[in-house]
Parts: C-alpha cells; sequence; structure tokens
C-alpha cells in the first residue's frame, strides 16, 4: 500500500520560517555569515539590503563585523548568480552558486557585451582580452581603484556606445560599467569597499580569485538541497523562479536530492525529511525587514505568508517588495525611514497583530533607527506603502 504524501499546512511553513529565517529574537544570529547561511545568500540588488537584512537578525548588528566579512576576511562574497541577481553568499557556498547559475550568467553577460563593441565600436575578442590583462594590471599596480580610476588607466573603457538609439531615451553611456561588470561576474575582479557610507552605490574594486571548478549538475543538485533547507517545503515553480534555471534543469536537480514529495496549499511540493515533522511552536517574534530581503523573495508562491490583498501596496508593478513588517512569520505591514531619520511602520488593515505585536515591532523600530544612527536611504526600487509613509 502506498503511504498517503504529508499535508504541510501554510502555519507550519509560517512557523518554520520564523526560527530559521532568524525572525523571532531567540533565534538571532551571532555573526553576518550565520545569517547569510541562514538564508541561504542576501539581496545585494541595493547595497543597503545587504546591511539591513543583516542587521534585522542579528543580535548586536554592526558595520563593522559586515564590512570585516565582505572586504577582509572574504568569509562572504559578492556574487552576480540567480535570476541574474546580485548576491552575497558564504565563501564556501560560492563554488556551488557559481558553477549551477553564475558561470552561465557571466557567459551570457560576456557575449552581450561583445557583440554590442563588435557593432559599434569595431573592436574585437583580441581587443576584448587585451583589455581585460590591462585592467587586471592596473589593480595589481593600485590594489584598489574606483571605476573613474581604472578608466584613467585603460582610456578605452572610456568608449561609448548607443543604446535606445532614436528613442526619447536615447544614452550614450561609457562602456566602463558594464565591462568592469562582466569581469567582475567572471570572478576576476570583485567590488571593495564604497566610496561613501555603508548604503552608497559607488565602490572600488580589488582583484579577485576565479572560483575553484564543480561539475554543473552535482552544483545544481545541492543548490537545490540547500535551497529546501533555507526554504523548504517549496514547490517546483519556487526553485525554479528562484534559482532562474529551466524546468527541465530544475527536475533534475530536485531528483538528485533527498527531497520528497508533499502537498502544500499551492499544490504538490518537496521537502527534506527532516522537515516533515511539525516544528516546535516558534516564539513570537517581529521583524522589520528591507526591500529586496531574501525571505520574501525567496518562493514564487507567497499567498501562506502573505495576505494576497496586501500585494498592490508592498511590491512594485516588478514584483519587487519593499521595506515589509513580519509578525510570527508572516508579512503583516510595511516601514519607511523618513528625512529625519525615524522609523514610521503601519500594519496592514486585516493582518492579524494585536497589542503584542505592536509593542514589538515598535521596539524594532527603534532598534533599526538605532542602527541607521546619520544614514539615509531610498530603496531603489519604491512601493506605493513606502512612498505614503516616507512622506
Amino acid at each position: 500500500m502506498t503511504k498517503a504524501r504529508r499535508k504541510i499546512t501554510a502555519e507550519e511553513r509560517c512557523a518554520r520560517l520564523g526560527v530559521r529565517h532568524l525572525l523571532s529574537p531567540a533565534a538571532r544570529a551571532r555573526t553576518p555569515e550565520a545569517v547569510a547561511e541562514a538564508v541561504l545568500g542576501l539581496h545585494a540588488t541595493d547595497p543597503a539590503s545587504v546591511y539591513l537584512s543583516v542587521a534585522a537578525r542579528l543580535r548586536d548588528p554592526s558595520v563593522a563585523d559586515l564590512e570585516r566579512a565582505l572586504y577582509e576576511d572574504h568569509t562572504l562574497v559578492r556574487m552576480l548568480c540567480m535570476r541574474r541577481t546580485m548576491f552575497v553568499v558564504p565563501r564556501e557556498l560560492a563554488a556551488v552558486v557559481d558553477a549551477s547559475t553564475a558561470r552561465a550568467v557571466a557567459a551570457r553577460e560576456r557575449r552581450n557585451l561583445v557583440k554590442v563593441i563588435q557593432e559599434q565600436l569595431g573592436f574585437d575578442e583580441r581587443w576584448f582580452a587585451a583589455t581585460e590583462a590591462a585592467v587586471l594590471a592596473a589593480l595589481q599596480r593600485r590594489g584598489e581603484a574606483t571605476a573613474a580610476q581604472l578608466a584613467d588607466d585603460v582610456p578605452d573603457l572610456k568608449s561609448q556606445i548607443v543604446q535606445s538609439e532614436g528613442k526619447p531615451y536615447e544614452a550614450r553611456p561609457r562602456i566602463t560599467s558594464r565591462f568592469l561588470g562582466v569581469m567582475a561576474a567572471e570572478s576576476r575582479i570583485r567590488r571593495g569597499r564604497p566610496l561613501g557610507t555603508w548604503a552608497s552605490s559607488q565602490y572600488r574594486w580589488i582583484p579577485a580569485e576565479p572560483h575553484p571548478e564543480l561539475p554543473v549538475d552535482a552544483a545544481k543538485a545541492e543548490l537545490a538541497a540547500r535551497y529546501l533547507a533555507a526554504f523548504g517545503p517549496a514547490t517546483t515553480e519556487d526553485v525554479k523562479w528562484w534559482t532562474g534555471w529551466t524546468l527541465t534543469d530544475t527536475r533534475k536537480a530536485l531528483a538528485r536530492t533527498e527531497a520528497v514529495e508533499v502537498d502544500l496549499d499551492a499544490g504538490p511540493g518537496h521537502a527534506l525529511p527532516a522537515h516533515l515533522e511539525p516544528p516546535a511552536e516558534p516564539e513570537p517574534g517581529a521583524a522589520l525587514l528591507p526591500a529586496l530581503d531574501p525571505t520574501p523573495m525567496g518562493w514564487r508562491h507567497r499567498d501562506w505568508y502573505l495576505d494576497a490583498g496586501h500585494t498592490a501596496e508592498l511590491f512594485d508593478t516588478n514584483g519587487n517588495i519593499g521595506p515589509s513588517v513580519w509578525w510570527n512569520g508572516r508579512v503583516v505591514g510595511g516601514w519607511a525611514q523618513r528625512g529625519d531619520g525615524s522609523i514610521v511602520t503601519e500594519v496592514l488593515a486585516g493582518a492579524e497583530a494585536g497589542r503584542d505585536a505592536r509593542a514589538a515591532i515598535g521596539v524594532e523600530a527603534d532598534r533599526l533607527a538605532a542602527f541607521f544612527g546619520s544614514v539615509r536611504i531610498r530603496p531603489s526600487f519604491r512601493t506605493p506603502l513606502e512612498r505614503r509613509l516616507a512622506g
């Protein structure tokens, strides 16, 4: 007789999320590396999100500790990888991410740039290789350099291309940023310290070493297993969306893990054997997570932790989430930083957040304001609720 598949409810998934993603005070981590491991990777498209995602989950948030991990010890690595998105991942996972996703992304980025440069500037692959060598030589001499400094050392980087020719928004940017971006995607260079505060999007470049080469299929299987460990139970569509793989590659990778089939509210799903038992009741906890935080961006199907009626307020038109307020593993509202540095929050209508929840949210708002200090931010992708709260 075939054993019936385990039904895992939305309540169980929220409870597990609250513990595994460090959303309660008792579950908070002690190091930035532990946070990155818990959520598999920190979204880094918006530089401030890395710091705020870590600060929300640390017992004692420290900008210096995160900067040490990123720029001195290199225990955290910034990579262009899943879905052509910038992530910060633990160093021991970087080779797996490189082989499973980043290598293919880098190849596409290189092909696209080579094509544009050949068509518009007449530079061939030999020029591309020679210019890469010149950039690396300049970095070796300087130790670190801004994009502008590298363009001074390698003048061809100041060459301009035309984008959207003939359109009202036609642009003629230099190739500097795209060229350096391709080198970074190939792990030949990496971003160093920002030029301004930790929220700055301007930064220095430093040399880097390529990641060890791993078999692609094995790396995809390991990444799928790591995803389920951090985000499971999840559907095939969740895994496909998060990784950016094809459906065929997603199914092959899942088949090579130890995952078993389960039933979720969204349909058939996958869970690791260790996650089949109901989780222990988590300690109540509030969290203020930044725009593009890895937790709300971790699944394709989100109705189990987010009221569908709140989506229009919390997400932009491209599906990017803004700053969100959580209580007991569910999104209950949003927050924003105002010009005076104060943190203002709003619990959305219908969200289950009573007196204890609102008190805990207030504590987290004060904690976040203290972490910001004199730093002010504006999310790269603004949402209706964030705009309204920011005033």
